[in-house]
């Protein structure tokens, strides 16, 4: 079979198939949809065994990614040696510093709506208490499996909730554990896809169609409230011999959570309910739900060098995504031993700080033209505009005017943070308008950005 290529275009994956994008049918997940644009920040988290070894998630375990996922691997191994060391990382995953609530409690403290977990990534491991393999958090050969939280699914969507974010469960269709997607002794090496022609056996294929139905029942019948199932292995699709018949599974699951939102992203269709570009934010904005899944440091998966972006490279991040009309799902990953690390809960501390401040132009708004332009970030709500100018470098000096490039009628314009009024004057670009004192004082840093409501006529 021949694998189709995830295609990047203008920064955005192929996530139509070479279709068009589709609104649903359903009253409910329209309203659902109207939800999700509203909420603009949610959490997202790789974990499991893999972080004990600081190494990508998954993909070094696939001989078709060898090049770039393999390029860390420098104690020695061959590729059958490293999958074999990779399987059995189960064996020593004991995160005994794992505290659910903390996460959960950080998370509210930085402004996050929802919260996006790997229940499963493409390794298998099940995050989860399910009933259909040993290899899982829970297993036998898991000593974490005697602890207090070791259904780590179960304690973190329960925490989260908590705190009033909703869960989206991440789910990966491919499993290159299970026998029956990754059968063993056969040679030419592994690769994203089954190691098998599914035609050629129809019985190995339909025990993995019934493995993957059985995951996704417990998911949704076992674990609460679940917001929205975010599917990952685009590859696991019927036109290209890989048809797990997701739309079963899914409707199947709507019984008893109507509301769930489907995210089979890079497939497109009637189950991508919303779009997921990956470490990047499109050019222009996308006029459909999306969400852009970005790391906090570079990688998705623990890093015990990683490099953790600045917190205003991150307001910078979060700005021109909810300007462009998408969401951001920023990416943490927690250490082997359960914690958030440390740099990483900084930064997350940091961007609460500024969004309770500032949280009044991202919740809740839609695109305003001209959307992202000369380092102003616009948004929208109702007959409120909001207009966030840009700092990317902290040690510049604030001007004490500046100029907004929005050219509709403008009666008041106000400072984030006050309700004093700043004066401003109409010019060919926009406005101009005048800072007070108190932000342009020598000295004073250059704060991440200024916000400003401008009240106008219409919109």
């Amino acid at each position: 079979m021949t694998e189709r290529k995830q295609i990047v275009h203008e920064g955005v994956h192929g996530y139509s198939g070479g279709k068009e994008w589709i609104w649903p049918d359903d009253p409910l997940l329209l309203e659902r949809l109207e939800w999700f644009q509203d909420q603009k920040l949610g959490l997202m988290m790789h974990w499991g065994p893999y972080s004990q070894i600081g190494v990508v998630e998954s993909w070094a375990l696939s001989d078709e990614d060898a090049a770039w996922s393999r390029s860390e691997i420098e104690w020695g191994v061959d590729g059958e040696e490293l999958k074999r060391h990779y399987f059995g990382l189960n064996h020593s995953f004991n995160p005994v510093r794992f505290e659910p609530r903390v996460w959960a409690d950080l998370a509210a403290e930085g402004g996050f709506k929802y919260f996006v977990f790997t229940t499963k990534h493409h390794d298998g491991f099940c995050m989860w208490d399910t009933d259909t393999t040993d290899y899982r958090i829970t297993g036998p050969d898991c000593p974490f499996r005697s602890h207090r939280y070791a259904d780590a699914c179960k304690h973190l969507f329960d925490a989260f909730r908590e705190k009033g974010m909703a869960i989206a469960a991440y789910y990966s269709k491919a499993d290159w554990h299970t026998p029956d997607y990754w059968k063993p002794g056969i040679a030419g090496g592994s690769r994203r896809g089954p190691n098998y022609d599914p035609q050629e056996d129809p019985g190995a294929w339909e025990r993995f169609v019934a493995f993957t139905h059985a995951q996704i029942d417990e998911l949704m019948t076992r674990y609460g409230r679940i917001d929205a199932l975010w599917l990952d292995a685009g590859w696991v699709r019927r036109e290209e011999g890989q048809d797990i018949r997701l739309g079963e599974a899914v409707e199947r699951a709507r019984k008893t959570q109507p509301w769930l939102l489907a995210v089979d992203r890079t497939v497109g269709g009637l189950y991508e309910n919303y779009v997921t570009p990956e470490q990047t934010v499109p050019e222009a904005p996308l006029f459909v739900p999306w969400e852009s899944c970005i790391t906090i440091g570079d990688a998705f998966s623990y890093r015990f060098d990683e490099r953790y972006k600045p917190t205003r490279d991150i307001v910078m991040l979060l700005l021109e995504v909810v300007a462009k009309g998408g969401n951001l799902a920023l990416n943490v990953a927690p250490q082997p031993d359960g914690r958030l690390p440390r740099q990483a809960a900084e930064r997350i501390r940091e961007l609460g700080a500024w969004l309770a401040v500032h949280a009044e132009g991202i919740y809740r708004t839609r695109v305003c033209e001209p959307y992202f332009a000369d380092e102003c970030a616009f948004t929208r709500r109702e007959d409120q505009v909001y207009v966030y100018r840009l700092y990317r470098d902290g040690k510049e000096r604030v001007p004490e005017h500046i100029t907004v490039p929005y050219r509709g009628p403008v009666s008041r314009v106000e400072l984030m943070g006050t309700n004093e009024p700043l004066p401003f004057d109409v010019v060919d670009r926009g406005l101009t308008v005048s800072l007070p004192p108190s932000e342009t004082g020598q000295g004073k840093m250059a704060p991440y950005a200024h916000g400003f409501r401008l009240f106008v006529e219409s919109v």
